[in-house]
């Protein structure tokens, strides 16, 4: 059978990370890939309990219905008021769309939004999977610059803002760089949306892991009317759940509920039940997300110490303040995606930094997570990687003789 497939289907490819993600499955591999969350840190003892509550209750019915598009409702008025509380701004339940993850809501904002060859701004690098996302829109994407402190606002000017479809970007410990975009630039960036009536698509997985618990203000909470606010369960509680949020002004949601009509009519409702069980009770995420940050601070701190130790001076990494990658720059004559190969030869594995740019236009750098992986491999790891690096660096070239 010879499958005639659109010729958006035909222009997908794979996500890099996913097919690396196969190679870990090996249980000698150490893996700094995948960006997961740290199986330890899962609330096993409150999910069992949340679903025996759950199937013992008399909405057991509904919990195993189909549920509204919008998400349900209990849940979405919990969420308005914990942004409420948390980023002191109205935020109310209208407001509010639960998605399949959040990676669903990338998907229905680009139908939403995005027309073939229109300008779609990213940060250099940005996450893979909201390029893999919208790349099946055919947009045309515009790399915004960035540095250390994350993009920089002034490398947008007034016409271009003006022009662009909307500005995707990763405010907190950003994926893949773990940067985090300083007070100075948020506000900037704010501004230059509500003058140019740039959309902004803020996409908050990480903001809640910050070692020290000092969150910055969100661009929702500095420009609301400009900015679509994508919120995740996955990184505090657990993936499996398959649970993300968007917070925008009820005329947006309005047709992203559209749009997910026509995709899975609504996500799960058992998820949605269980969910609400577990964080509506005693505060629990003021409980548990501490005791994230502090396993992940651990983790990040190794490390980096392992870096250090290791590492050829010659390599340089960030300091992350949260989340859960470290981006890893190398000279520029080492292209990180030619040592992958020899890295999994060793049994270890990165993602190559290459595939976090929208025109690739970067190859001498990688993403390192370490959240998932135990001290005594972070330094085993890390150890393997600088021996690797080491070499490229310094092994002799082959001399070219004039004839």
């Amino acid at each position: 059978m010879l499958w005639k497939f659109s010729h958006r289907a035909q222009a997908l490819k794979s996500s890099t990370i996913r097919e690396i993600l196969k190679v870990t499955e090996h249980s000698d591999v150490i893996s700094f890939a995948g960006g997961l969350p740290a199986p330890d840190a899962f609330p096993i003892a409150e999910i069992q309990a949340a679903v025996n509550t759950v199937l013992a209750s008399k909405d057991i019915y509904d919990a195993l219905q189909y549920g509204p598009t919008e998400g349900y409702t209990p849940l979405r008025q919990w969420i308005a008021n914990y942004l409420s509380t948390r980023d002191q701004i109205a935020i109310s339940a209208d407001e509010i769309l639960i998605v399949t993850g959040s990676q669903q809501a990338l998907d229905l904002i680009g139908k939403a939004l995005i027309n073939e060859k229109d300008k779609v701004l990213v940060e250099t690098p940005t996450y893979l999977g909201a390029l893999q996302s919208f790349n099946q829109f055919n947009p045309e994407y515009v790399a915004i610059s960035s540095d250390e402190k994350g993009l920089i606002p002034e490398s947008i000017d007034d016409k271009l803002a003006s022009s662009a479809k909307f500005l995707y970007s990763i405010p907190n410990f950003q994926n893949p760089t773990g940067r985090r975009l300083s007070l100075e630039r948020r506000q900037a960036l704010a501004a230059k949306a509500k003058q140019n009536d740039l959309v902004l698509i803020e996409d908050d997985p990480y903001g809640d892991l910050d070692y020290q618990g000092q969150r910055l203000p969100g661009l929702y909470t500095l420009a609301p009317e400009n900015t679509v606010y994508l919120g995740s369960f996955s990184k505090i509680l657990t993936p499996g759940l398959r649970l993300g949020y968007v917070v925008a002004n009820k005329q947006f949601i309005g047709k992203l509920v559209q749009l997910k009509q026509a995709s899975d009519l609504h996500t799960p409702s058992l998820t949605q039940y269980i969910a609400y069980q577990i964080i509506s009770k005693n505060n629990f995420l003021n409980h548990h997300i501490p005791k994230i940050r502090q396993l992940y601070s651990t983790r990040c701190q190794y490390m980096l110490h392992s870096l250090a130790q290791y590492m050829p001076k010659e390599v340089s990494w960030n300091q992350p303040e949260g989340g859960m990658f470290i981006w890893v720059e190398l000279p520029e004559s080492i292209n990180a995606t030619e040592l992958l190969s020899e890295a999994i030869s060793r049994k270890v594995v990165f993602v190559p930094g290459e595939t976090f740019f929208a025109h690739a236009e970067k190859n001498n750098c990688l993403r390192l997570a370490f959240v998932t992986v135990p001290e005594e491999k972070i330094d085993c790891g890390i150890k393997i990687l600088a021996e690797i690096i080491n070499h490229h660096i310094h092994q002799p070239q082959e001399k070219i003789v004039m004839v």
